[in-house]
């Protein structure tokens, strides 16, 4: 711990409003100079702009009722398990994965959603939490020069799933009409006040960031690395400022009344289905239009998902994740994962629906995972994790098969011994079957160029074509 003199060095009150406006304020992050932005967009211009790559990421929470959720045969000959059937239409198009786990969350409970997307180390002690960059915002630093928003994060409920290179979380957007004002809606006071408005925010950065310096050499090493964390948040914002002000001489694509209407209808959470697929709506509106190639969606945070009112289940997730191996709680987990999957086959049905070039769909430029941190939500089982890739064959992936890294040691299923079965979904049968191995291979058919990322010890060779 750090020691000062702590009345020669006393945060002032401005200094405290400014600093909750600015991480009020914090925007989607990233890293990339917006200067060169338009002069990287009239290069590409030039050029022909390349067939574009898109990635979204989907979270479950609680995990699911494995019992009911596991397929047990590997390769292409699989049957999709009950609460799957949905996803029939689009077997061709999906890859079911078993056996993935990320090694740094093992016995945890309530940190899985933090750290799917990142693979970060959670303190077993209890100790503080630093998060690590999500492989969205990996992705979203290569396709953000062609889009007015590098990623848009949006959430059903709970948080979210994206973390800047800082290990900062990005606010998620959770309603319908803010989402759809954000990305198709009139800037206030028309270009010129919205330009005003980044202006006097681009004042307000300078002088944090000059009373920031001012100030540094006065405090503890502790402290400092603390305001050093805070000033990267700061000049994220700043680059953030900066591409907006570059992007309001760009006209938003015009979106006809009808959908406008439909989408930006006040969903009372009771609706889930509607809310969902109102989502799902607008997730595939940004990427038709190009906003942006990157999303994520948390549909529930460990503590915090939805219950469903429509088919019966009046529990919220993290309450029916608890069962304790009650019958009918473990029926009514079995329905809502079924409802989940089914709002997700939609999602890749809309995707399918939209042509693009060369008898392109929309789904076939556009990897999408599905799945949870955590498999068996009970005692916070989180090896074995439900994952569902899909989309993304014109970009190199291959489907049809379910990818099991259990059976090659298991053998087979025993699905009429639960607690056998759950073991399997608390300590991993194949140590090297790292959820970042598929991150990285997802990251590198975005043109990431990493060899590496997290704990990841090879690319995931069996997804590709």
């Amino acid at each position: 711990m750090s020691y000062f003199n702590s009345r020669r060095w006393k945060v002032s009150r401005r200094h405290v409003l400014r600093g909750m406006g600015a991480s009020l304020a914090l925007p989607l992050l990233h890293c990339m100079d917006p200067a060169s932005l338009l002069a990287e967009e009239k290069a590409e211009a030039d050029k022909g702009k390349a067939k574009p790559k898109r990635a979204v990421f989907i979270y479950v929470p609680n995990g699911v009722n494995t019992l009911t959720w596991q397929i047990q045969q590997a390769g292409a000959d699989y049957e999709l398990s009950g609460p799957m059937k949905s996803l029939e239409a689009h077997r061709q198009q999906i890859t079911p994965i078993s056996g993935l786990y990320h090694p740094n969350g093992i016995g945890q409970a309530h940190e899985c959603d933090k750290i799917w997307l990142t693979a970060a180390k959670i303190s077993q002690e209890g100790g503080a939490f630093r998060n690590s960059v999500s492989a969205d915002q990996m992705m979203a630093q290569v396709t953000s020069q062609h889009t007015r928003f590098p990623s848009l994060e949006l959430a059903i409920t709970g948080g979210t799933l994206a973390w800047s290179p800082d290990g900062i979380p990005l606010p998620a957007e959770r309603r319908p009409r803010a989402i759809f004002d954000r990305l198709f809606g009139v800037e206030k006071g028309g270009v010129e006040g919205a330009k005003r408005n980044l202006n006097r925010r681009g004042s307000v950065l300078d002088a944090i960031l000059e009373d920031a310096n001012s100030f540094r050499g006065q405090i503890g090493t502790e402290d400092r690395n603390k305001l050093d964390e805070y000033l990267h948040a700061v000049r994220d914002v700043e680059i953030r400022t900066q591409r907006s002000y570059d992007w309001l001489d760009i006209p938003k694509p015009e979106v006809a009344e009808a959908t406008k209407a439909k989408l930006t209808r006040d969903i009372p959470n009771t609706d889930a289905g509607d809310l969902y697929r109102t989502i799902y709506d607008l997730m595939v509106l940004a990427l038709r239009t190009d906003m942006t190639r990157v999303i994520t969606c948390m549909s529930g945070s460990e503590s915090n998902g939805l219950a469903i009112p429509e088919i019966g289940v009046a529990q919220t997730r993290h309450e029916l994740s608890h069962h304790n191996g009650d019958p009918e709680q473990l029926r009514r987990l079995t329905e809502t994962d079924t409802f989940l999957v089914q709002q997700f086959s939609y999602f890749l049905e809309r995707l399918k629906s939209y042509q693009e070039e060369e008898n392109e769909t929309l789904l076939d430029r556009t990897m999408v995972l599905f799945g949870s941190g955590m498999a068996y939500g009970h005692s916070h089982g989180n090896a074995n994790l439900p994952m569902i890739l899909a989309g993304g064959s014109g970009l190199g992936l291959k489907h049809g098969n379910h990818v099991d890294f259990n059976l090659p040691s298991l053998g087979n299923y025993t699905m009429d011994d639960s607690q056998k079965h759950y073991r399997v979904c608390s300590r991993p049968i194949d140590s090297d079957a790292h959820l970042s191995n598929l991150l990285l291979t997802m990251m590198q058919k975005m043109d990431v160029p990493a060899e590496q990322f997290g704990d990841s010890n090879r690319v995931m060779s069996e997804i590709l074509g």
